[in-house]
């Protein structure tokens, strides 16, 4: 590529410079040689006693090509012959009858010709003389190659190397380019293969260097999102197989006829639990895929959220009775802007969490508060609390912080997966603060739309 662009400036600017010469300089570089052809025949005619030969051989030593034509059309040539001899009768005529040859001005244009270099007889200037009584017609032009001194070798010298360090420069960057560039298409495979766990060994900060440290941390996300995959289908696959398991288990049992009426009562009610287990579990999954799923699958609108508490905590009244537990709720009256479904379930699960696991006799708080950028609600019990372990993970799906006490609840680990997704959605976000043993609060703040 760097060798096609280098000839095709050359190109471009030999045809800007052949097309700026026709247009411009072939008229002054007639004129100048036109003087130079005139003052040659003005000294031949002043000195009587000149020798003319002599004097010729010496104009074409210094730089000058001579073609002299006498009356009787016998040409004589002084300097470096002309490559083409194209000059027609009648101009050496009309030359000889007095008239002077504009050959240089006159010189069609070409395109790939420069006139300046045309070495053509025709491309010259032409003008009388007259010397020991006969006249003679002199055409004259500069001699090109005598013309080029040291310094224009020197300088051509200097651009040819300056083009071959510059090929040679240019063959080394892009070699320099295409390295990491080859090594980010082997990198790339490798993640289509699901290979995450190579590293590129590129350190640079150009746009390069940007783009291999992006495609890593896109590699590191894609590695974790991989794992968090694998670990919910492991996940799913072993929560739909526990209740199955027994399920099968307890309905082999009931088939026995030897057995009594209370333990088939028993093995049903096990059936049962475990069916809306698998029931609550398939529910969850639904709404956690469709809100992985829609960038947004809100339908907001502007309701009352200390009427939607209320509401959500009159649901389980019945379990509060039954476990004797206390129920605090100081609500201000808060005018909010959400999706009512969703923010539902956000209520419901952490309600749902704090009636499970506090023992019977306890306390739950409930505090809505808004400010001028922000709404909080607080949820607060005194139940058997989470330790600092399980606190940091809580939020993780399938993730029980007491399996045995899950068991006996009927948990399936996504409630707070969905309510992690729902502030967010909501562009909110959820604090959970806990002590083993001495309860759990958790704390809800949405911003203010």
């Amino acid at each position: 590529m760097t060798t096609v662009i280098m000839i095709a400036s050359a190109l471009i600017a030999f045809l800007a410079v052949n097309t700026y010469y026709h247009q411009q300089l072939k008229g002054q570089n007639d004129e100048k040689n036109m003087s130079i052809a005139k003052s040659i025949a003005s000294f031949i005619e002043s000195d009587k006693e000149l020798d003319l030969v002599n004097y010729l051989e010496t104009q074409s030593a210094v730089g000058y090509k001579l073609y002299v034509v006498n009356e009787n059309q016998e040409a004589t040539m002084y300097g470096e012959a002309f490559r083409v001899e194209n000059l027609s009768n009648n101009i050496v005529e009309q030359v000889l009858n007095g008239d002077v040859y504009h050959g240089m001005r006159d010189l069609p244009g070409e395109t790939f010709v420069t006139g300046f270099f045309s070495n053509e007889l025709a491309n010259t200037v032409g003008v009388p003389f007259e010397y020991s009584g006969e006249t003679y017609a002199l055409f004259l032009r500069p001699d090109i190659k005598m013309l080029f001194t040291e310094v224009h070798y020197i300088l051509g010298g200097m651009v040819l190397i300056m083009a071959i360090i510059s090929l040679l420069a240019m063959l080394i960057v892009a070699k320099m380019l295409i390295d990491p560039i080859t090594e980010l298409t082997a990198a790339t495979k490798k993640v289509g293969e699901e290979q995450f766990s190579g590293t590129l060994d590129i350190n640079r900060k150009d746009e390069i260097g940007q783009l291999a440290k992006s495609f890593q941390l896109m590699t590191r996300k894609l590695s974790e999102n991989d794992r968090i995959r694998k670990e919910f289908i492991s996940d799913v696959s072993h929560d739909f197989q526990s209740p199955l398991l027994n399920i099968k288990g307890y309905a082999e049992l009931l088939l026995d006829d030897k057995l009594t009426e209370d333990s088939r009562k028993s093995y049903a009610n096990v059936i049962q639990s475990e069916t809306e287990r698998l029931s609550s579990l398939t529910k969850q999954l639904l709404l956690l895929t469709s809100l992985d799923q829609l960038s947004s699958p809100l339908e907001k609108k502007t309701f009352d959220l200390d009427m939607q508490l209320k509401e959500t905590v009159r649901k389980f009244r019945w379990l509060l009775e039954e476990k004797e537990m206390t129920l605090e709720m100081d609500l201000e009256e808060v005018r909010f802007t959400g999706d009512p479904a969703f923010l539902e379930k956000v209520w419901e699960n952490l309600l749902s969490n704090a009636l499970k696991y506090t023992e019977i006799g306890g306390a739950i708080e409930v505090v809505l508060t808004e400010q001028p950028d922000h709404v909080t609600v607080l949820i607060q019990d005194n139940g058997i609390g989470i330790d600092e372990e399980g606190l940091e993970r809580i939020f993780d799906r399938f993730y029980r912080a007491d399996d045995s006490r899950t068991q006996e609840t009927g948990g399936t680990g996504l409630g707070l997966s969905i309510v992690m997704q729902v502030v967010k959605l909501h562009g909110g976000t959820i604090n959970a603060v806990s002590r083993k043993g001495q309860g759990t609060t958790f704390t809800v703040m949405f911003p203010k739309l």
